[in-house]
């Protein structure tokens, strides 16, 4: 097993993925929106308690569709970490707003919550705050910033599936909430993703914007008798294909979960030792926050230089990866958005961070090959 080489993510299958598509195939529904869909709506519903979900193509079409519910204006500013991918600023960018960049905490790597109001202007029309890792932002905090100067909030939960914050799923705190169910995500349809509304109000406009700004869903409910171009929307619903291999999924999701927080606490066991070392920092859970165990990173200390950790990663067959580079130091960053203070944090751990191979069916001895590999490269041989 451990001669084989380790792979970052290695797509899992329940088994029942292509006998639903076969299924949705044989009664002749390939376009969205049919059983397997509402299969997903009903269990996304009912599992976070938000208003109405919609599966969308990507979690990139739920953060547009946001952007869009929102009604953001050119020159309207969204508060945003720069610590993130470009999906949570472009959403925002293509209606014309300006992403303010603000830094990220030193323990969870998520939006500082401390630093939002003293970002905040006239302008300022909504907080995306990013779950990162699967573990929540303080989410009371960021309510209680945005209640008070009249601000939307849209959870960009990309990595949040079965996580939650003081027992309230991630993506359903917000006004919004997004999902992604892309292949390097805990659970999966490819590509593919869901809106979470959480304020009622929006639910059929979101209905609207989904189907290319036609009411065609009351259409298909019998509320209406023939559908019509009702507002600007686009086509972000997901084939049929797509809902039935994601209904597979979400029926073991907390199988899935489960496995996965296995793999996540044996390698913060194994990396103990080096941590009380202060050779790296392993990841922080806050009180109050259930993760999902989307991934496991570990923050080298700033003098170990993180090329040549990967590199001998690389010549041990062991595909391990850093993260984003910061919104805010990229072309279209510096173009579009505008950094607020410093962001001394988010660049500091985006060049310490180094995730590790985690995946359902990772097994002990190859997360032992990672460790004793990681241990080699950094020297540390007790």
């Amino acid at each position: 097993m451990t001669d084989k080489p380790i792979p970052f993510n290695w797509p899992y299958m329940t088994g029942k993925e292509l006998y639903y598509i076969a299924e949705s195939h044989f009664n002749g529904r390939l376009a969205g929106d049919g059983p397997f869909t509402k299969h997903c709506h009903e269990w996304l519903e009912e599992r976070t308690g938000c208003s109405k979900a919609l599966l969308t193509h990507s979690c990139t079409a739920a953060l547009e569709m946001a952007a869009m519910l929102l009604n953001i204006q050119p020159g309207d500013e969204v508060i945003m970490p720069s610590y993130t991918f470009v999906s949570t600023a472009n959403a925002f960018v293509l209606r014309g707003a300006v992403p303010v960049f603000v830094d990220i905490r030193e323990d969870t790597l998520n939006l500082d919550e401390r630093l939002i109001e003293e970002a905040i202007t006239p302008l300022t029309r909504a907080i995306v705050p990013v779950h990162y890792a699967g573990v929540s932002c303080e989410m009371d905090t960021i309510m209680s910033v945005a209640s008070q100067h009249g601000l939307k909030v849209v959870e960009d939960a990309a990595q949040g599936v079965m996580a939650s914050y003081k027992g309230r799923s991630l993506g359903s705190i917000g006004d919004l909430g997004t999902y992604s169910f892309h292949e390097t995500k805990n659970v999966i349809s490819g590509e593919g993703g869901a809106l979470l509304v959480n304020s009622p109000e929006l639910a059929l406009r979101a209905e609207i914007i989904r189907e290319k700004g036609t009411d065609r869903s009351r259409f298909f409910r019998g509320e209406v008798d023939k559908y019509t171009w009702q507002e600007v929307g686009s086509s972000f619903l997901p084939g049929e294909l797509t809902a039935a291999f994601l209904w597979a999924q979400l029926e073991e999701a907390g199988k899935i979960t489960k496995e996965r927080l296995v793999s996540w606490q044996r390698y913060h066991d194994l990396l103990a030792p080096l941590e009380s070392k202060g050779i790296l920092r392993r990841p922080i859970v806050p009180d109050g926050c259930q993760h999902n165990a989307h991934m496991y990173y570990i923050l080298l200390d700033p003098e170990i230089d993180r090329s040549r950790v990967l590199n001998d990663f690389q010549r041990n067959d062991i595909s391990s990866i850093f993260h984003y580079v910061p919104l805010h130091s990229s072309p279209a960053g510096k173009r579009y958005g505008r950094p607020h203070g410093s962001l001394k944090v988010t660049n500091l751990q985006s060049e310490c961070l180094v995730r590790l191979p985690l995946w359902f069916g990772l097994v002990e001895e190859q997360q032992e090959k990672i460790v004793n590999t990681l241990k080699k490269s950094l020297h540390f041989l007790s």
